[in-house]
This record gives structure tokens, C-alpha cells and sequence, in this order.
């Protein structure tokens, strides 16, 4: 897992997290904080496990780690958030020893995780799709009735 800590010690990772954490600290909806990230993370890789997927833990976590980074982003320039976090993605892991082909995986599973997909090539999209869905405890939130989210989108039950 050194790679994946190489984003974790990363200045401009940490950066953006700190930043999203004030944007955030009066949020009644969900957020997207270290505990969310870690969440996606560790159910991409229990599902990655029990379907036997074979993508390699660091590709899963790195992907889950960068993901929202770009939510501040949106906030504060309303650029979409994965467009933000790609490229924001993208400077972050030129400084890791991540390939230049896993970098393009990582890429393309944050810019397109908000997407749902049937068919997809990139195993890793489809799997943070799910994991970031999965994350969200909708029939325990608060704002639940305030919340965009369609009834359909919402997960009223417990996801495993």
C-alpha cells in the first residue's frame, strides 16, 4: 500500500480534504470526508473479494481516496465535481510509482463514478459506483426528505 500512502502524504490530497472539511462543516446532507472515503474503499474491496474480481487493493483504495477530492471544486467554481477531480486526480498521482495505464484506470473510474453502467470495460467504475452508493446510510439521515436524491437512488435498507 506504499502508492496508496504516497496520495494519503500527498500535500495537494491533504489540502483539498482540509478545505472540503470547512466547506462542509455545516452540511446537513452527506459529505465527503476521510470516513466516506475510507467507506468506499473498504466495501469496493469486500465486493472486489467476494466476486473475485482480481483488481489489485491499491487501485481500488487510490480510486476511492480520489474520488471526491474535486467536491470543493464544485462548491466554490461549480465545476462538477469529477471533472474537478480528475484533474486534480491526475496531478496528484504523477507523483506516485502508479503506471501511467493505472493512473488511466483511476482516471477514468473518477470521472465517470457517478455514472451507472451495465456494460462497462473499466471494472474499477463500475465497482466505485456501487461502493459509493452502497456508503450512504439513507434511511438513518436526518435530511433524508430534503436530500435530491431520487426514493429509487436512496438506500433505505442495509446494503451487503
Amino acid at each position: 500500500m506504499e502508492r496508496v500512502n504516497q496520495i494519503w502524504q500527498h500535500p495537494v490530497w491533504r489540502q483539498k480534504l482540509e478545505q472540503l472539511k470547512e466547506l462542509e462543516k455545516e452540511r446537513i446532507f452527506c459529505c465527503h470526508g476521510i470516513e466516506h472515503l475510507l467507506d468506499v474503499a473498504r466495501i469496493a474491496y469486500i465486493e472486489n473479494l467476494e466476486q473475485q474480481y482480481g483488481i489489485e487493493k491499491a487501485l481500488i483504495y487510490a480510486a476511492a481516496l480520489l474520488h471526491d477530492i474535486g467536491k470543493g471544486e464544485q462548491y466554490t467554481k461549480g465545476i462538477p465535481h469529477e471533472i474537478a477531480g480528475k484533474e486534480l486526480a491526475e496531478e496528484i498521482l504523477k507523483d506516485t510509482a502508479f503506471s501511467e495505464e493505472e493512473q488511466r484506470e483511476i482516471l477514468e473510474a473518477i470521472l465517470a463514478h457517478r455514472e451507472e453502467s451495465s456494460e462497462s470495460d473499466n471494472l474499477l467504475k463500475d465497482l466505485l459506483y456501487r461502493a459509493d452508493k452502497k456508503s450512504r446510510m439513507c434511511a438513518l439521515c436526518k435530511a433524508t426528505e430534503e436530500c435530491n436524491w431520487s426514493k429509487k437512488k436512496k438506500n433505505n435498507l442495509l446494503m451487503v
